[in-house]
């Protein structure tokens, strides 16, 4: 009986231990509404990629995409080299490409620890048969930028950011 109370005891301990373990708290994001507005074009919707780029310039994670057929995303040159490497699940697709003229509004969640620390945000566009442009748009998240309205260089009319 004595063996019974000390391997419930063990497993009792490994549960609580685990537990622990296993619920780390997540880093304090804010969810901002995003709307994408596209110019006039005709051709093909356009596909979205929508990153995180850390101080060096580099990518660090990808916050939304828009246009759900993988079988495309190469077309996205730059990303491609980050996502293609790592190819893990991304939760961040939403629905169809863009068509020309059409608006969006998505929710992206940004870490605040992100915010006025010298990281900024990347919307890559890319229609097939056409351009591809890395930096449609492009800043510095800062306080004042994540409630702004920035304007495009390709597919992309502007970006408008505004806390959710």
């Amino acid at each position: 009986m004595k063996n019974v109370f000390k391997i419930t005891g063990a497993a009792f301990v490994m549960l609580v231990v685990f537990s622990i373990y296993s619920f780390s708290a997540k880093p304090a994001a804010t969810k901002y509404k995003c709307m994408m507005q596209m110019v006039n074009y005709t051709g093909e919707g356009a596909y979205v990629v929508v990153s995180l780029i850390n101080p060096k310039g580099d990518y660090e994670k990808t916050l939304y995409v828009q246009g759900d057929d993988s079988e495309w995303y190469h077309d996205l040159t730059e990303w491609w080299k980050f996502y293609g490497k790592k190819r893990s699940g991304i939760d961040a697709i939403t629905g169809a490409t863009i068509a020309g003229g059409g608006r969006i509004v998505s929710v992206i969640e940004i870490e605040d620890s992100k915010i006025n620390s010298g990281y900024s945000i990347r919307f890559e566009t890319a229609v097939e048969d056409q351009e591809y442009y890395t930096k449609d748009v492009q800043f510095e998240l800062t306080t004042a930028s994540v409630k702004s309205k920035v304007e495009g260089t390709g597919f992309l009319r502007y970006v408008r950011l505004l806390p959710n």
